[in-house]
């Protein structure tokens, strides 16, 4: 598994006759961007869209768009060295096709002729989408091993709200970040926490941990691109999530118990990264606390320990596969081996506070009861992957060890 699925990639892109197809614009500049390489290929009906040009400068490939231009561009153009044939937008015209093996113009005929991947991101009218003849087409597309991305449900060209709008490229990005990782996770349900609590002094003031999220958040992505079930649960960030991981806000830590108590019974792995408070304020104040009704006297906090999410939850659920995250500012390796006993879990991330916090960097280790491994500057979502990594091999889901 590798920080960037995308870099070295080589993607046909098939953009075929939708208004969706300006959207196809920024799918191949940020295809690009993440280190694809990106062939377009239109058909006529795109063309009347969006003019080939605009695609050509993106790319930086001249368009394919007749299929009769060059030698069998039919076949060249998804065999040499092609990961992934991706139509975007997918119309209920090239669907139909693919899914009934006709070939009759250049799009179709790549489908017909490919040795790569396929995946689709449909785009249509509601009426169209829920069509009997276009679900039936989209559940031979999907028996074949087609992946089908989306659609959304949103506002529509033709002005109504429904289903089949195609999704947006960011999220056609993270689906094929998905087909290009390997699968290790595939099956299983991954529970995160991420994010800081909050527990609150009075309605405008509460203590908290400077944990911006983007280490649980990146953990959540990696899930999910390694085909697990992801469920994110979140204290307080300015962060969005992920494609494809369904998120719970929480603020407390007992309101984060909460949430991970209902999730866990039916979770396989369980990953710790939130930043969870010690204490909760007992009785926080309705009011918000004025420094002049107590003159010079000082007001009174009383606190009351928080319960340790992690701990609970690796006792009370003795199937799941328990990971923990470690923040330390000195010596990182022993109290993260420390934490590990103490906590009875499987593995302990342990990283180093004072580089990590609100950086897009992390410097680990991973200690686990027979060996521990450290990690130097890498990105966070690298971090994630590697952890991803490693509990597939510790599940015995692929070969190998901590890497």
């Amino acid at each position: 598994m590798t920080a960037n699925p995308l870099a070295n990639k080589h993607i046909t892109l098939a953009v075929t006759g939708g208004i969706a197809a300006y959207k196809s614009c920024e799918l191949v500049r940020l295809l690009v961007k993440a280190g694809a390489s990106v062939q377009v290929v239109m058909s006529e009906a795109a063309a009347r869209f969006v003019g080939p040009l605009t695609f050509e400068t993106l790319s930086g490939r001249p368009v394919a768009i007749d299929q009769f231009s060059g030698t069998m561009p039919h076949l060249t153009l998804t065999r040499e060295n092609t990961d992934l044939l991706l139509v975007a937008p997918a119309t209920a015209n090239i669907l139909a096709k693919a899914a009934n093996g006709i070939a009759d113009d250049l799009a179709s005929t790549l489908i017909a002729g490919r040795k790569c991947p396929l995946a689709v991101a449909p785009a249509m009218n509601d009426m169209m989408w829920t069509n009997a003849p276009n679900q039936r087409n989209i559940a031979l597309l999907k028996q074949d091993g087609v992946h089908v991305f989306g659609p959304a449900c949103g506002e529509l060209a033709c002005g109504v709200s429904g289903s089949g709008r195609m999704l947006e490229p960011e999220q056609i990005v993270a689906c094929v970040r998905k087909v290009l990782t390997p699968q290790v996770l595939a099956g299983k349900k991954v529970l995160v926490t991420a994010g800081p609590t909050y527990e609150p002094i009075d309605p405008v003031r509460g203590i908290t941990n400077l944990s911006s999220g983007k280490q649980g958040y990146a953990v959540a992505q990696a899930a999910f691109e390694a085909g697990a079930e992801v469920l994110l649960i979140s204290g307080p960030t300015g962060i969005k999530a992920p494609y494809g991981v369904k998120l719970i806000k929480t603020d407390t830590a007992l309101n984060m118990k909460a949430a991970v108590d209902e999730a866990a019974s039916t979770a396989d792995i369980f990953i710790s990264v939130a930043a969870v408070a010690d204490w909760h304020v007992l009785a926080p104040s309705t009011q918000k606390i004025k420094k002049s009704s107590y003159g010079e006297a000082q007001p009174m906090i009383m606190l009351e320990e928080n319960p340790d999410i992690l701990a609970e939850t690796a006792r009370c659920n003795p199937h799941l596969y328990c990971v923990g995250f470690a923040a330390e500012t000195q010596n990182i390796e022993s109290y993260a081996r420390e934490k590990l006993e103490r906590k009875g879990v499987s593995l302990v991330v342990g990283n180093n506070a004072g580089l990590a916090l609100g950086a897009d960097l992390n410097s680990v280790v991973f200690v686990s009861k027979s060996a521990a491994i450290a990690f130097e500057g890498i990105s966070k979502l690298e971090v994630a992957q590697r952890l991803m990594n490693a509990i597939a091999c510790n599940l015995g889901l692929c070969k190998g060890e901590i890497s």
